[in-house]
């Protein structure tokens, strides 16, 4: 696939556990949950804000950490809890003011089909589950939790020709 599917994106909707982060998860004695966030990611997301692409997540578990990156990131388009993650798109479009096409989603694992079968890009991480492969128009070179998501804004940012501007403003 080329870029040029890309060009329209205008806002990029995340999974969590296996994309923004490896898939772990930690309980603490007490049943505090951790997650690691790769900064790589973070900082592709905050690129891709600042170029005026959205960014927001659609994630079947509900966590504090998650909500405490995103406040971090500035990111306030956060679904947590969904169970039917395809079921949620024409809200996001209505809320949003956006056409499916002018969305992509990365996902991991199955529940994600429903929602990348709906947007106009569905993207996997290298590492996702084989059927989430069939299903993506893209698959990142990059595993969830190391980089792709960081890979996913550059190529929207390229796709746009906004990349060389955008990492440009940080050198």
């Amino acid at each position: 696939m080329t870029l040029s599917k890309l060009h329209p994106v205008k806002l990029l909707l995340l999974d969590v556990d296996g994309v923004l982060t490896g898939g772990q998860i930690i309980y603490s004695g007490t049943r505090v949950e951790t997650k690691i966030f790769n900064v790589k990611d973070g900082l592709g997301i905050r690129m891709l804000m600042e170029a005026g692409i959205e960014v927001g997540i659609v994630t079947g578990r509900t966590s504090e950490a998650l909500m405490q990156r995103c406040r971090d990131l500035h990111i306030s388009l956060v679904y947590d809890g969904v169970k039917d993650k395809g079921a949620l798109m024409d809200q996001i479009l209505s809320k949003q003011g956006v056409e499916a096409h002018e969305v992509a989603f990365v996902g991991d694992d199955l529940p994600d089909i429903s929602l990348m079968k709906k947007a106009g890009v569905g993207i996997a991480v290298n590492d996702a589950h084989e059927m989430v492969k069939k299903h993506a128009d893209i698959i990142t070179r990059r595993n969830g939790g190391d980089g792709a998501v960081r890979e996913v804004c550059e190529m929207i940012l390229e796709a746009k020709n906004l990349l060389e501007e955008t990492i440009t403003h940080w050198i």
